[in-house]
Order: C-alpha cells, then sequence, then structure tokens
C-alpha cells in the first residue's frame, strides 16, 4: 500500500512539473498551440502549416490573426472546378500587405504560408536591401489541373490542389519593379533582394523552386507546400 502511494505521488508530482514546463514554452515553439501570423518563425513553424492542411477550422482561425484590415480572402467551399481536380481547404486571396495583379485560389495553408512569409521575410528583406516596401506582387497563378511541367504521365502539380504559387515580380511602393527573369543575375540591390526573399521563403515553404533551379523556373518563384526544405 505504501508503495502505491509513493507511485501516485510521484506520478502526481511528475504531472506537475510538466505542467510547469509547458507553461514555460513560448507558443511559437509549442507543437500544440495554435499558429499566430505574427509569431516568431521556428523549426515548429512548418510542421503547425503541414499540420493544418486537414484542418480548415484551424487555418482560418490563424488566418484571422492577421491585424484587422491587412488580409482580405474568402474561404471557399470544396469544390471540383475541373473534372480529376477536387479542391479541400481552400480560399480565394484578393490581398494582403500586397496587391496582386488577381485574387488567386489557395489552400488555405498555401495562404497562411505566403502571409507569414511575406510579413516576416519579403517586407523585411525588401526594406533592408531596397529601403522600399513591396507594393505589388504579380504572380502566374496557383491553380491548374495538370501533371508536373505539364506532362502527359507522372504525377500531378502542386498546383493541381492549388498548393503552389508562381511569382514573376514585386513592385516596390517607390515605382521600381523587380523581375526574376531581368533582374535574378543582376549583381546589385535588386539580385540581392531576390536572393534574399528566396532564401526566406525556404523557411516556410516545402519547396521553392527558382531561376538556379532549371530553366523553367528562369522567370519565376514557385512557392509549394509539399516537401521539405528543397531550396533552390
Amino acid at each position: 500500500m505504501r508503495g502505491l502511494l509513493l507511485l501516485i505521488l510521484l506520478a502526481g508530482a511528475l504531472a506537475l512539473a510538466w505542467w510547469q514546463f509547458e507553461a514555460l514554452i513560448p507558443r511559437h515553439w509549442h507543437p500544440a498551440e495554435p499558429l499566430h501570423i505574427d509569431d516568431p518563425l521556428t523549426p515548429v513553424t512548418q510542421w503547425k502549416l503541414r499540420r493544418l492542411a486537414d484542418d480548415r477550422e484551424g487555418c482560418l482561425a490563424a488566418l484571422a490573426t492577421a491585424p484587422e484590415g491587412e488580409l482580405s480572402f474568402t474561404p471557399l467551399e470544396d469544390h471540383e472546378p475541373v473534372a480529376g481536380c477536387p479542391l479541400a481547404n481552400v480560399v480565394r486571396l484578393e490581398a494582403s500587405g500586397v496587391d496582386f495583379n488577381a485574387s488567386f485560389v489557395a489552400s488555405c495553408p498555401l495562404a497562411l504560408a505566403w502571409t507569414l512569409f511575406e510579413r516576416q521575410r519579403l517586407q523585411p528583406a525588401a526594406e533592408s536591401v531596397l529601403g522600399s516596401r513591396v507594393a505589388r506582387v504579380e504572380h502566374l497563378g496557383s491553380f491548374a489541373c495538370r501533371n508536373v511541367y505539364g506532362r502527359e504521365q507522372g504525377r500531378p502539380s502542386e498546383h493541381a490542389t492549388a498548393e503552389a504559387l508562381d511569382v514573376a515580380a514585386f513592385r516596390l511602393a517607390d515605382g521600381r519593379e523587380i523581375r526574376l527573369i531581368d533582374h535574378w543575375d543582376d549583381e546589385g540591390e535588386r539580385g540581392e533582394f531576390l536572393r534574399e526573399a528566396r532564401d526566406g521563403a525556404c523557411d516556410l515553404f516545402g519547396n521553392v523552386l527558382g531561376p538556379d533551379y532549371n530553366q523553367a523556373h528562369a522567370d519565376h518563384f514557385h512557392f509549394g507546400m509539399r516537401g521539405f526544405r528543397l531550396c533552390r
């Protein structure tokens, strides 16, 4: 009986110690805590993004933590816009801290990853390297019902599930424009900004492909949710 009592007391002490330890873990490091837009990025962030792929309400709640008026999106019902390419847990992103050349449909985690990237990596890079914020982003689309590289055979592209966004250019608040096709190899600040933006994106997206990857990406960044830290 005495031994059982000691075990109960020990279990209670361990539970209390664990609770006290958990209370000390910051939210952005705690894998069980919800993701917030302006939480500092950690290695846990990508794991939280992956977890939201099957958690529509949790993902929408994370998007809702953006400061009021700084994010415009519309949740969409699951649907199949093209036969063979059903979309689930998607939103239409109309604007974030930047304007887009067109709104686009994105998986909710992609929209969330973009917002985190924009606020915590893209804008700081623009301000640090170029002395101006990004005001507009020109993209080539997110959803396309096709296989990788448009091949007849092969695995479906991330675009077939709206889990990737292709970005071609950035326009700054001061009017300057930076295009991947024109400025990736620039040895000045435009090229520096593009490379810093690419590296920052790798902290959030599962794969980031650009001109260094292959000729098919010579004119754009591919920001995709699958994989883990393929950064080219």
